[in-house]
């Protein structure tokens, strides 16, 4: 037994950059890169391990062929995604489906609640979170006459920020952002509003309002979400959030650090720093950038460097 490391996935976008080949040293495609699919079994962009035993195996064949590694789950599909954003320019204003409106409208797709981790930003940056209509028929009315600034909620951000973003939340990256995003596994989202923007054929690109108008909630639910900090030697555990979907960490490592995980699979992703995980006497190296998963039964490990960590599990 012992930990997978696996090979990122990359998305050209219309809003990528050069980012993720700037400050993680990934050798990108194009220059509008704008997303890396670092643990994903989903079949628009699977992650392949690179060490090991199952060297060369798709994460969504692991799933099917060695459920043991995950602890025998009765869900047919990896149930998450972890990706980094770079948002050169702002992503269009969007909305994500739910499970049973996805499962019926988009042929059996998981629906889409997400959080995301704010990485690094430009200053006074921001982004769009909620809405301000207070009804569906005053949503619809602002969409159709445009008033988009009186419609949409901006909040002020900075790195090491936490957004959980349920299904129904009107939101939007915007320029000069690189995000750590954690979600249901899913590739399903319903374009509100994208500022009029043409593709590389001259083409605006395509709206979703009617399926944006139904999963929306009405009137935006605020998350409140409060992160809770606990110390252990050489390290601080930060949670931010523990839903029915996910539960997602931070792990600040400054030293020798001592974890211990039989019963549960988690999804490892170093943002900060540089260091080593130890397993049974051999050591893997960490540094920013680098995804894993410590699969059921690895038990006791030791995590040694300076660095951070963004680490989840279903």
């Amino acid at each position: 037994m012992e930990p997978l490391f696996l090979q990122s996935v990359f998305k050209d976008r219309i809003w990528g950059g050069t980012a993720l080949q700037e400050l993680f040293g990934y050798d990108i495609p194009t220059p509008h890169t704008g997303e890396c699919w670092a643990i994903s079994a989903h079949p628009n962009g699977p992650s392949m391990i690179v060490n090991g035993a199952y060297k060369g195996i798709t994460l969504d064949r692991l799933w099917k062929e060695h459920p043991e590694l995950f602890g025998n789950p009765k869900g047919k599909v990896f149930p998450l995604l972890t990706k980094i954003l770079d948002a050169n320019m702002d992503l269009s204003v969007q909305v994500h489906p739910n499970d049973s409106y996805a499962i019926v409208n988009e042929n059996g797709e998981l629906g889409k609640t997400e959080c995301w981790y704010i990485l690094d930003c430009k200053q006074d940056a921001d982004m769009i979170f909620g809405h301000n209509a207070d009804s569906k028929e005053e949503l619809v009315q602002k969409i159709k006459e445009g008033k988009w600034d009186e419609l949409l909620r901006r909040v002020k951000i900075k790195p090491g920020d936490f957004f959980y973003v349920p299904s129904g939340t009107i939101h939007a990256i915007c320029e000069g952002t690189l995000v750590l995003e954690t979600q249901q596994s899913s590739d399903t989202t319903y374009r509100v509003y994208d500022y009029d923007r043409k593709d590389s054929e001259g083409n605006l690109r395509e709206l979703h309002l009617e399926k944006a108008i139904d999963v929306t909630t009405v009137p935006h639910q605020e998350t409140g979400i409060v992160p809770r900090n606990q110390a252990q030697e050489n390290a601080t555990i930060t949670t931010f959030v523990d839903c029915e979907f996910f539960s997602l960490y931070k792990w600040e490592i400054n030293g020798r650090a001592f974890f211990s995980f039989d019963l549960q699979y988690l999804l490892l992703s170093v943002v900060k720093g540089e260091g080593s995980l130890v397993h049974n006497g051999k050591q893997y190296g960490l540094k920013k950038g680098t995804h894993l998963i410590v699969p059921v039964g690895l038990g006791d490990f030791v995590i040694d460097g300076k660095c951070e960590l963004i680490v989840s599990q279903s």
